[in-house]
């Protein structure tokens, strides 16, 4: 059983989130009756995309669907995983299926490294934003070795360098802004939870951890890259 503390500090409300049918673009439904981006919509439509469109065309684009298809299917279900932890006390049991059986070690490898360190969880799955501006939902708000933050998991096909997940660090800023300007909080730190499959592809074993920390002193410095880009993303939608 989890020894997770869990805190009802704050009166999180849900926001419905609906698909425009014309631009796949994901909107949220926000409590002030208004209709905003999601970040990861303003950090997808802002972001250099020389990169993705080189590995599309050297692996094909056949190939590389199938990629971001099962990369996907793993990820929702590990974080499937590491919610019912958060709620349950538990990871619930895999079955039989591979996809689900990788994505179970991959949660494991999180709950067995990251989470001892989280002291107090006053959220799961946390609906948050900004009026006029833009919303998104967080995986956990609460306590990281006493520390207040916005805590994220991720998976991935391969370990990562850190400036490839630089939008990672706007996502947890735009959610720390988000919870500060509704609850009065001063949170200024986060962290991302990762655990790539290994080159192995489904088999279990060569699963790796990876954390990425964002720290108070280098705080200001990412919220002024994110405002950047929202302040991108509204003028581009006015041309």
């Amino acid at each position: 059983m989890s020894s997770l503390i869990l805190e009802d500090k704050f009166n999180y409300q849900k926001i419905d989130r609906k698909t425009d049918p014309v631009t796949g673009k994901r909107k949220y439904m926000t409590p002030d009756g208004g209709a905003v981006a999601s970040v990861t919509t303003i950090l997808s439509a802002t972001k250099d995309m020389s990169h993705l469109i080189a590995w599309k065309k050297r692996v094909g684009e056949k190939k590389a669907q199938e990629i971001v298809t099962e990369a996907s299917g793993v990820g929702t279900r590990m974080h499937k995983y590491l919610e019912d932890y958060v709620d349950n006390g538990e990871l619930p049991s895999p079955g039989s299926n591979p996809f689900a059986i990788k994505a179970h070690r991959m949660a494991e490898v999180i709950r067995d490294t990251a989470m001892v360190n989280v002291d107090e969880i006053w959220g799961s799955e946390v609906a948050l934003y900004v009026p006029s501006l833009y919303a998104g939902m967080c995986d956990l708000v609460g306590q990281y070795k006493g520390e207040p933050c916005i805590m994220d998991f991720k998976q991935t096909n391969k370990p990562k360098k850190l400036e490839w997940v630089q939008d990672y660090y706007l996502q947890m800023v735009a959610y720390a802004e988000a919870h500060n300007e509704n609850f009065g909080t001063n949170i200024r730190q986060g962290h991302i939870f990762m655990c790539s499959r290994g080159d192995d592809g489904m088999a279990l074993g060569g699963e790796t951890y990876q954390q990425f920390d964002l720290w108070p002193h280098e705080y200001n410095e990412w919220k002024n890259e994110w405002y950047e880009r929202v302040h991108q993303y509204y003028s581009e939608l006015k041309e």
